[in-house]
């Protein structure tokens, strides 16, 4: 399990990244992170911006050095990032790249389910996914090549990283297909037994007590 941070919300970190080298107000924050593409890289949520702002100030990671006011607009504080929260920037972001956590994918759960429907459903559905996959990585495939002409390789890493994770998953996918459709599945008789029946596998019953111990 990852460090318990002072701040977790991953908007926080962030936040922390974009006020490195430059001073910024909270709107000038959610500007450079939309701009920086990080919304396609971890889950954020903008109406808890104002309040994960509060608490890194709170606990002395970030600090308030004026106000700035554009135009017409009302007041905007100003806030820094202080040595502390520097140092759990650094330490945040060391620990995301340099230990592995389990990481619970929907995917994954839902295969860890696919008994439930039956087989032929199964595969039209493990089908529908590697479309879905092909398409979204020959999207970002694009995207990647357009960036690369503007932007030095170590901003696009993340990206790279998620188009190699989209190629990877379909190429499982279409190798347990193959499997099954070869006959190299073990189970998959039962499987299409019970769907066929109603009438649930013996091999598939609860373990003794005993066995789980």
């Amino acid at each position: 399990m990852g460090k318990r941070r002072r701040v977790g919300n991953p908007l926080a970190l962030a936040v922390l990244s974009v006020l490195v080298g430059k001073p910024r107000h909270p709107y000038e924050m959610a500007s450079e992170i939309r701009g920086r593409g990080k919304e396609a890289s971890m889950k954020i949520k903008w109406g808890t911006l104002y309040s994960v702002v509060d608490s890194l100030e709170r606990h002395q990671l970030i600090k308030a050095t004026g106000t700035a006011r554009d135009g017409r607009r009302p007041e905007r504080t100003v806030y820094e990032i202080t040595d502390a929260g520097h140092a759990e920037l650094l330490d945040w972001v060391r620990e995301l790249v340099g230990t592995h956590e389990k990481e619970y994918r929907r995917f994954e759960a839902g295969l860890s389910m696919i008994g439930v429907v039956p087989p032929d459903d199964a595969v039209a559905l493990l089908h529908r996914r590697i479309d879905d996959l092909d398409r979204a990585a020959g999207d970002l495939d694009t995207q990647l090549r357009d960036l690369a002409a503007t932007l030095p390789r170590i901003f696009l890493v993340e990206a790279e990283y998620d188009l190699a994770m989209m190629r990877a998953e379909a190429a499982w996918i279409r190798s347990l297909l193959a499997d099954l459709d070869a006959g190299r599945l073990s189970g998959a008789d039962a499987w299409r037994h019970y769907h066929e029946s109603g009438e649930l596998p013996t091999t598939w019953t609860e373990p003794d007590e005993e066995d789980t111990r």
